[in-house]
């Protein structure tokens, strides 16, 4: 079978062409922040504001997308939040003053948390229908969308200033990209769309339980298992974020590296989760995914606190490269346990990881400022192994015999 025949591969070509959407947008506006700044004439505490209202947009989604997960299903509410993302970057470019940018960027916030559920919920029912593990890899095209997008930032910027003009070349991209995920996105969602139990989601060993579950159609009160989740994606996703949004001010303010080092911070954490994240799903394979996660956190935590107790830039990017290897596995790996609890878990717990990822930057900053950045990037060691713990309290599948990592030929 050829892999353009391949169902798999012609699922996971378009789940990942949504995972690069969401990558490429969030870096697109993220990169233009200091020219959105000027046009807008904003103070320091106004952009961080700014940045605040996609978190709250994204924080009071939940709601709102458990409800169109049930009505519409995961492929339609993907596509719809794509095409809204990118039109929504269109809308940033061309807002007259700061109320109208705000509602932007919190109308960008529910977006983001529909298509960061959606698209989860494609690839945990890739992985269910095929048995082949793909999470680590979708969240590896993630992180290569931003990478993209500061890519065409920096090349936009050296041809014009213009963040219309930017903005509008990547929705000609944000477009191609949704017809290639058109083409391929699976119908169904995954078959764990099953009501939550109390007793952190243990299975029922009756011959019922093997059979077809039930969709369930109210929202239910999470279970423990579920609220254990949140907090090891909340905690995850702080340090995720803050680490891509701090990591070269910290090298250039606090380990006084030089102008042309500094930069490479935010390469060291984004190289180290791309490449953690290509391998990580034979990892999960061999091992597990709550080993992947203990261990990954664990080193991600003591690799920065070490760092930041030695000070100085070489330990600093040693320590960077910990926590880009460490944390890559938390979110993909959560994802698809909490895709196994049925669409309202999944609903919570990526609401929970998309707030994370787009409140931890201006909490650290908070931090920062009330003492230093080193204070704050100690926080962010903390909320590592704060992942650890949680980890500790999740039942976690482990890998089946005949389970296949997403590397293993069909």
């Amino acid at each position: 079978m050829t892999r353009l025949h391949d169902p798999f591969r012609r699922g996971q070509l378009a789940i990942a062409a949504l995972f690069l959407s969401l990558g490429f947008q969030y870096a697109t506006w993220a990169a233009r922040i200091p020219a959105i700044k000027a046009d807008l004439d904003l103070s320091a505490a106004e952009v961080g504001v700014l940045l605040m209202a996609a978190g709250v947009g994204a924080a009071v989604s939940f709601p709102a997308v458990a409800w169109l997960m049930r009505r519409i299903g995961s492929r339609r509410l993907a596509l719809l939040s794509q095409l809204g993302l990118a039109l929504l970057l269109l809308a940033l470019a061309a807002a007259p003053n700061y109320p109208v940018a705000l509602l932007v960027m919190c109308a960008d916030g529910v977006l983001v948390g529909c298509l960061n559920v959606a698209m989860n919920a494609q690839g945990a029912a890739l992985e269910t229908r095929h048995e082949r593990n793909t999470m680590a890899k979708l969240h590896a095209v993630f992180s290569a969308g931003s990478l993209l997008a500061a890519l065409l930032a920096s090349g936009m910027t050296a041809a014009t200033g213009s963040v219309p003009a930017h903005f509008g070349v990547a929705v000609v991209l944000l477009a191609a990209l949704g017809l290639t995920a058109r083409t391929g996105l699976l119908d169904e969602d995954a078959p764990a769309d099953r009501p939550e139990t109390a007793d952190d989601g243990a299975q029922a060993d009756s011959p019922a339980a093997a059979g077809p579950k039930p969709v369930r159609r109210r929202w239910t009160v999470p279970s423990r298992l579920t609220l254990w989740m949140c907090c090891a994606m909340v905690f995850g996703t702080v340090a995720e974020g803050a680490m891509n949004d701090w990591s070269a001010l910290y090298l250039k303010d606090i380990a006084e590296a030089s102008a042309e080092l500094a930069p490479l911070g935010i390469a060291v954490v984004s190289g180290m989760m791309v490449v953690a994240r290509l391998f990580a799903d034979g990892w999960r394979g061999r091992w597990g995914d709550g080993r992947v996660v203990l261990l990954g956190s664990a080193v991600a935590a003591a690799g920065l606190a070490v760092a930041l107790v030695t000070g100085g830039v070489a330990p600093a990017l040693a320590g960077f490269a910990c926590m880009g290897l460490g944390i890559a596995a938390v979110t993909p790996c959560v994802y698809a346990a909490a895709a196994r609890q049925g669409s309202d878990a999944l609903t919570l717990v990526a609401a929970m990881g998309t707030t994370g990822l787009l409140a931890g930057p201006p909490l650290i900053g908070f931090i920062a400022g009330a003492s230093n950045l080193a204070w704050g990037m100690g926080a962010v060691a903390a909320s590592a192994g704060a992942v650890a713990l949680c980890s500790t309290r999740i039942s976690w599948t482990e890998p089946a015999p005949a389970a296949q990592s997403e590397a293993t030929p069909a």
